[in-house]
């Protein structure tokens, strides 16, 4: 597969779900002659939905990478999915290529999908492509999509073809000053797109301005040039279904798409903060071995876990030893392999610029790959926080080991998908971007390691703190059993400490009333009740507790007697210091079509949400920034969906922690109260 860094183009295809992607992926392959029919997602032939989830639902799940020669250049492709709950595999591929082929369809426009993955392409310095598909379409209406695409993404968006004949060819409105079209004037696109990329060339430019054109073939690398640095965004037109305008892609993929050499640079990281050092990676082959792995993949036949990477510098054997960044122990790749859907073939090198994957390695997404021990780090696109969330625990006793196993091997495979065991609540909980993501996970884990869990919304992590003061509270534990008995007696004050600043414990005894072995035992009673929470069962934070006095037995007293009275002097100091619930507060941004501002804004404010702006968004779009107490948005996603017809999305994280409603918390405690007398 060795190629020329100059010959290689690496392109993701990206959009909302729908629009076309692995339908025109399926007719790239078969214009290459790698397929004798035209795959399809409908009736489950794609070969790039090659696994079961994504045959089942008619959609991917998963990206899935596909490659071919075109015109003597070796062609790298991502297929996405589309739907917002799995977009963390399609921002992912963004780090594997130099160019995001956007896809839009001329029926349905553009999606909430199509606007993230355009911004996220952006903000990544990546080269963009948009492609309008389904031309065959019963409802499609080129025009109004095209003008659409120049009101939402600027225009920099120039057609290098237009659609003509009804829809069944596309004319080439660089190659051509001149002819029929079904919208727009070739003319004039012709000469647009000439004024917008000799704009990035002086020379070019000059000769412009003095004779008025500038042949073509002279374009050569200020084409390439001016996507790269988004100066441009071509848009193309196609329909995939009858492979129309499919060649005519590909040619300007070669054209116009950037290659490896002239495309976004990426850069090692080594450090931290200030101290830390970027180094721009040139991409030549007979530099530094320097890979980044994006995608983490397993066989669903074999399980065997292929790890997938693009190379940024320099060129790897078989034989040779990779290095995962900062650990000092390489791994031998023993084979090099580039994917096709399902399908793997071996190779002899991994060289800059190609996209090549290893089996049975131990890497994680994001992982920097280098040639021998060393330090170093390389940025992502930005990801979303994956905030929706589940409770999880198996249906059968026997699988509680195996959850956790099944777990790790998922989330090595999403990039926005998490799990941990909640630390306040005990319970196993899992995070995605959805519903339908982590109904997606549930089916993998019944499906690859037939483990079945039960799920419920996680536990609201609730704290409990006070509001008042209290002072020589005194608590005597006392017991005997007939031999040696247990005794302790103590006297604290309490107060509220600085919001944040947690517990504080203060020794304030003078003399000898209470022995000094026996005071850190008070102190380990006290942090064990507020571990286990007084009026709600929820973890105490931010509070002083003074012991002040107390009384010791020369017999009976003992570590455990004062442990014990340290945790129930705790709680009836507590009661009496007006105590409170404070409730995590999520930073919101919710992203919807204008129409349904209103909606959104009344529904926030019914969830004791506080609104902190609106930001108008091209496309008729606008984000509603706002702080709401989590507990009223834990199923946020379901109701989003629902209130926009699926065309909202948003974004929350950790803000702050607030005081809990009066009301709301009296339904906490009686809650807490019911569970605990049912339990006794």
């Amino acid at each position: 597969m060795g190629m020329e860094i100059e010959k290689i183009r690496n392109v993701a295809l990206v959009g909302h779900s729908g629009a076309g992607k692995t339908t025109l992926g399926e007719a790239l392959l078969h214009k290459a002659g790698l397929t004798t029919r035209l795959g399809s997602v409908d009736d489950g032939t794609s070969l790039l939905d090659y696994d079961d989830e994504s045959k089942e639902r008619r959609q991917s799940v998963d990206s899935a990478l596909f490659h071919f020669v075109h015109e003597g250049h070796l062609l790298n492709f991502i297929d996405t999915p589309g739907m917002p709950d799995y977009c963390g595999p399609a921002i992912a591929a963004l780090a594997g290529v130099e160019t995001a082929a956007i896809i839009i369809s001329a029926a349905a426009g553009i999606g909430v999908n199509t606007r993230r993955m355009f911004n996220a392409a952006r903000n990544y310095g990546l080269a963009r492509m948009i492609i309008v598909s389904r031309l065959d379409a019963e409802n499609a209406n080129a025009a109004d999509v095209f003008k659409t695409i120049q009101d939402t993404f600027g225009h920099e968006c120039h057609p290098i073809n237009l659609p003509t004949g009804g829809g069944k060819g596309v004319i080439d409105c660089l190659a051509q000053d001149d002819g029929d079209a079904d919208l727009l004037d070739v003319g004039a696109c012709h000469t647009a797109l000439i004024d917008r990329i000799v704009e990035t060339d002086d020379a070019l430019m000059e000769q412009f301005m003095e004779t008025g054109s500038v042949p073509p073939e002279k374009l050569g690398a200020a084409i390439s040039q001016a996507v790269a640095s988004g100066h441009l965004v071509p848009v193309l037109f196609v329909s995939a279904k009858h492979e129309v305008g499919v060649n005519e892609l590909l040619d300007a993929i070669v054209r116009y798409a950037p290659s490896p050499a002239v495309g976004k640079r990426r850069a090692l990281i080594v450090g931290e903060g200030e101290a830390a050092t970027e180094t721009v990676i040139e991409p030549r082959a007979d530099g530094e071995f320097v890979a980044q792995v994006f995608k983490i993949t397993s066989d669903p036949k074999s399980n065997i876990k292929y790890s997938v990477a693009r190379v940024h510098s320099g060129t790897l054997t078989s034989e040779g030893q990779v290095f995962v960044a900062g650990e000092r122990k390489g791994q031998r790749p023993g084979h090099l392999l580039k994917l096709r859907g399902g399908d793997h073939a071996e190779i002899p090198t991994g060289q800059a610029g190609d996209l090549i994957a290893f089996a049975k390695l131990d890497f994680k997404i994001g992982d920097v790959l280098l040639a021998k021990a060393g330090e170093g780090r390389m940025a992502l696109p930005k990801l979303p926080t994956p905030m929706f969330a589940l409770a999880v625990e198996p249906k059968a006793r026997g699988d509680v080991e195996k959850i956790s196993g099944a777990l790790q091997r998922l989330e090595e495979e999403d990039p926005c998908f998490e799990f941990q065991r909640d630390a306040d609540t005990g319970e196993l909980v899992m995070r995605g971007l959805g519903d339908q993501h982590l109904t997606v996970m549930q089916s993998k884990m019944k499906r690859h390691f037939k483990v079945e869990m039960t799920t419920k919304l996680p536990k609201i992590p609730y704290r409990e703190t006070i509001s008042g003061s209290v002072k020589y509270v005194e608590y005597t534990h006392k017991k005997q059993t007939g031999g040696a008995g247990q005794f302790a007696r103590v006297f604290i004050d309490m107060e509220p400490n600085e919001r944040g600043k947690g517990y504080e414990f203060i020794d304030k005894i003078f003399g000898g009333v209470i022995d000094q072995a026996f005071r850190p035992s008070v102190d380990k009673g006290v942090k064990d009740q507020m571990r286990r929470g007084v009026i709600a069962g929820y973890p105490v934070v931010d509070v002083k507790v003074s012991l002040v006095d107390g009384k010791t037995h020369p017999v009976d007293s003992k570590d455990i007697a004062f442990q014990i009275a340290g945790r129930q002097v705790f709680k009836k100091a507590f009661v009496q210091c007006k105590p409170i619930l404070l409730e995590p507060v999520v930073d919101m941004e919710v992203t919807i079509p204008t129409e349904f501002m209103g909606d959104i804004t009344r529904d926030i404010a019914g969830k004791r949400g506080q609104i902190l702006g609106q930001d108008m968004l091209p496309g008729n779009q606008v984000c509603v920034r706002a702080q709401v107490p989590l507990a009223e948005v834990a199923s946020y996603a379901s109701q989003l969906k629902s209130v926009t017809g699926g065309q909202g999305s948003y974004m929350m994280e950790l803000s702050h922690y607030d005081v809990v409603p009066p009301n709301v918390q009296q339904q906490i405690v009686a809650q807490f109260k019911t569970k605990d007398e049912e339990e006794e």
